[in-house]
């Protein structure tokens, strides 16, 4: 999906924003969304890659203070994440609240597969600036491990950002942000994410 187009950029802003009020329309909505997140039964191609993902989880976070400067204080906090599926699959999304010392906010992570490629776009938008998202992180799973990568702008800095997804059971799994200033030579993880299935 191409973004240098203001107007679909724009609604696609838009769009993505009212998701997490859509998903906190009360019970009914929810039994929706929980019926939604149900992974198709006997899914094995790629298009299925994140039906693990779908559910309630419980998740650890470890953020490192400073990025790219040889920092090595981390800072914990924990949170929530809620997924559910869309599209037949090949879209999902999850709601997160995460819950730092400064204070609560929330979310959302979204996810869509393009059979013509076979990669997955991973985008996040931050509750706090709604109106803004970056470009996705593309990538796929290979031997269990999922791979996005994306070229961003940090403090000033290019950046390329890698996020990986492992390990992956079925009420466990990772995920972790790292920043690359050499093109990939070298690695500075900045945030891991432990999840951990709730009932």
């Amino acid at each position: 999906m191409t973004t240098d187009n203001p107007d679909r950029r724009r609604l696609m802003q838009w769009s993505l924003a009212a998701v997490p009020a859509l998903m906190t329309l009360g019970h009914a909505s929810t039994l929706f969304a929980e019926d939604l997140a149900k992974p198709s039964a006997g899914g094995t191609g790629p298009e299925h890659d994140f039906d693990f993902f779908l559910g309630n989880w419980h998740v650890k976070h470890r953020r490192l203070k400073q990025r790219l400067v040889g920092n090595h204080d981390w800072e914990e906090f924990d949170g929530t994440s809620h997924c559910l599926s869309l599209l037949g699959g090949i879209v999902n999304l999850n709601e997160t609240v995460v819950n730092r010392a400064n204070g609560t906010y929330r979310g959302m992570g979204l996810r869509a597969f393009d059979a013509k490629t076979g990669n997955w776009a991973d985008w996040y938008l931050d509750g706090r600036d709604p109106t803004q998202i970056d470009a996705p992180g593309t990538g796929r799973f290979a031997n269990g491990v999922g791979t996005f990568l994306s070229e961003e702008t940090y403090e000033g800095k290019p950046v390329t950002s890698r996020g990986l997804f492992t390990p992956i059971t079925p009420s466990t799994c990772q995920w972790e942000q790292a920043y690359s200033t050499d093109h990939g030579k070298t690695w500075e993880t900045n945030w891991v994410m432990r999840y951990t299935r709730m009932a």
